[in-house]
């Protein structure tokens, strides 16, 4: 299969693009587009046998579910049922944006979108890139992460081509992400709101809407075997290079201390800033605020295959805010490797 990469500065200026994917998606192809938080590998929610290709494509588990996109509201209802009003208070403080809500599931929602669960992840994204695409198509959008399952997401057009030329009909180049980590995801198909992927919109955030929100287990800590997923990245290892990754829970000093006593062959270090000059093995920033953090980890984890690293001893994150988003992808990076100092 060829791929067509296709530029866009300016959805209203790019149109034949934004065109373009929208057609493939509607005859049951993929394209890979950008959105806020990272790219998606997208297909036509409603059409089981598209989706299917994003399983394949990505060697994606099946019980895994995936996450449908919209493009205006008003297409909620006609995906999920039940709405309480706590999912409308939520969309009027955070959507569009990245922010994903868990909702009993109507009908039209395949099986193989939901995992064979009773309910729907939606998502409405704020670029403007996604939003052309959707709204293009007429169709609503399942797209999980562009990238080969259980790798980093690609948060930029050029690790998409890396990982999916040859295999979908379509990237859009959209830029950089802006978030650089998945949407956050709160179900409220149970009595109590409650937090099941942390990201961008923070438990904070959340709670200043809905008063108290619950935090899943598995955010913080590893889903227990032979429970079932009911959001995107809670049980796999995920988001993780090839190289191994070690989680170094400490304060400043003892994480420099640590890493410069190492005598390991190709280890590198994954540096906040504040102690990158105390150094002396290779690191790569991944930056000083949590915010920083999001936008860059998943890059940095790449670039640190790009350059043969082994073995990666990273900082532990702060488990508060958005640092709770960074903590969450880079704990399920090291496959739940944590060392404390």
């Amino acid at each position: 299969m060829e791929t067509i990469l296709l530029r866009v500065k300016d959805p209203k200026q790019d149109i034949s693009a934004i065109q373009a994917a929208a057609s493939v998606l509607r005859k049951g192809g993929l394209a890979a587009i950008p959105t806020e938080t990272v790219y998606g590998l997208a297909a036509n929610a409603l059409d089981p046998k598209a989706v299917a290709k994003i399983f394949q494509v990505k060697n994606r588990p099946a019980d895994n579910p995936l996450i449908v996109h919209i493009a205006e509201l008003d297409q909620l209802p006609s995906l999920a049922r039940n709405i309480p009003q706590a999912a409308y208070d939520l969309a009027d403080a955070f959507w569009p944006g990245p922010l994903t809500m868990i909702l009993p599931k109507q009908d039209c929602i395949p099986d193989i979108v939901s995992a064979g669960l009773d309910t729907v992840a939606i998502r409405f994204p704020s670029h403007p890139v996604a939003s052309a695409v959707i709204r293009e198509s007429g169709l609503p959008i399942a797209a999980p992460s562009a990238n080969l399952s259980g790798s980093p997401s690609p948060t930029n057009a050029r690790r998409c081509v890396e990982d999916l030329s040859g295999k979908v009909e379509v990237i859009i180049d959209g830029g950089d992400c802006s978030v650089g980590v998945e949407s956050t995801v709160i179900t409220l198909a149970d009595n109590t709101p409650r937090l099941l992927r942390p990201g961008f919109v923070t438990l904070e955030q959340l709670c200043s809407v809905l008063g108290n929100v619950a935090v899943d287990k598995a955010v913080l800590y590893k889903l227990e075997d032979n429970t079932k997923a009911s959001s995107p990245g809670m049980k796999y290892k995920h988001y993780a290079p090839k190289a191994k990754v070690i989680l170094l829970d400490g304060e400043t000093d003892a994480f420099v201390q640590f890493v410069n006593n190492l005598e390991e062959k190709d280890v590198w270090a994954l540096a906040f800033g504040d102690e990158a000059a105390r150094l002396n093995k290779p690191f790569l920033l991944i930056g000083n605020t949590p915010e920083e953090q999001a936008r860059n980890l998943f890059e940095r984890l790449r670039e640190l295959d790009d350059k043969g690293a082994k073995t990666v001893y990273a900082r532990c994150p702060k488990k508060t805010g958005v640092g709770m988003a960074v903590y969450n992808r880079i704990i399920r990076a090291s496959a739940f490797a944590i060392q404390k100092l």
